[in-house]
């Protein structure tokens, strides 16, 4: 959002909010503070960010506004916990054989819940406080960053990459989204009622090329096709890395590139699991 009046203004009692150390005054047993969070994420999901206030939660609940301020000072701090209460839903996958693919399900994970909760993009802010819950979510993905054995300051800027990257998706779907609801028109729809631009295409060789050999008609999926992209951009560093660190080219697998232990005895293999193996030998197989 980034106003003022969404600012936190006591950043320190938004902490204690959030880890639940502060003493939540209960005068009345069917208001707390966390039905005031779950209701607001209820509008929120409905109607955006934008269209979020303390009156509206109150009417929600059935209790007036200065009921509310009991439990939470005011907006900014509200946003907080609610940005937080969500992050809950996130749940760990199942144990990632490698730190790529632990990072593409983090991605994965972390591009659902905004597409369950749209707001979360105007949610951001440089001076957001988090809460147990995003903690817990920045610890996964900066563990599993760090299995990568970059440097320290190379993990966290890692994460900051995947991060953006899916903030950016988010984003980008969010206005498609919005834009289909305020005029009732899909995206496509648009664009396929664009005859008087497309008359103009032929001005334009390398565009009209890509048009006329069906470029457009079967798109990749931008967020897979982008992750995979920034992941490879991410394991050419990290080989880099492996390579300067013990000043030797290290072995890998002759299928996904994994960097292999160096064996105790015997030759040194080619390939990092049998699977790897298996792949290696179906390949041969069509290639015949």
């Amino acid at each position: 959002m980034g106003t003022d009046e969404d600012r936190p203004l006591d950043p320190d009692h938004t902490v204690e909010l959030l880890w639940n150390t502060g003493a939540d005054q209960v005068t009345d047993v069917r208001l707390s503070l966390s039905r005031i969070v779950t209701t607001a994420v209820d509008l929120a999901d409905a109607d955006g960010l934008a269209e979020l206030s303390m009156r509206r939660i109150a009417e929600r609940l059935g209790y007036t506004t200065m009921a509310l301020y009991r439990h939470v000072p005011g907006k900014a701090e509200l946003i907080d916990l609610m940005r937080d209460a969500v992050y809950a839903e996130i749940e760990a996958s199942a144990g990632a054989s490698d730190w790529r693919s632990g990072l593409a399900a983090w991605a994965r994970d972390n591009r659902d819940l905004h597409r369950r909760h749209r707001w979360l993009v105007d949610s951001t802010g440089s001076r957001r406080v988090p809460g147990p819950n995003i903690m817990s979510n920045f610890e996964r993905v900066l563990a599993i960053a760090a299995s990568s054995r970059l440097p320290p300051a190379e993990v966290l800027a890692v994460v900051d990459l995947i991060g953006g990257f899916v903030d950016s998706a988010a984003r980008s779907e969010q206005e498609v989204e919005k834009t289909e609801q305020r005029t009732g028109q899909t995206h496509q729809q648009w664009w396929e009622d664009r005859d008087s631009l497309y008359e103009r295409v032929g001005d334009y060789p390398t565009l009209r090329r890509l048009w006329e050999s069906g470029g457009y008609d079967q798109p990749v999926d931008a967020f897979e096709f982008g992750l995979e992209r920034t992941l490879d951009g991410i394991e050419l560093l990290v080989r880099r890395r492996d390579e300067n660190r013990d000043g030797k080219k290290p072995v890998r697998c002759e299928v996904c590139g994994a960097v292999m232990p160096e064996p105790r005895r015997g030759r040194p293999r080619s390939y990092c699991s049998r699977s790897c193996q298996q792949r290696a030998y179906r390949r041969r197989q069509s290639s015949e």
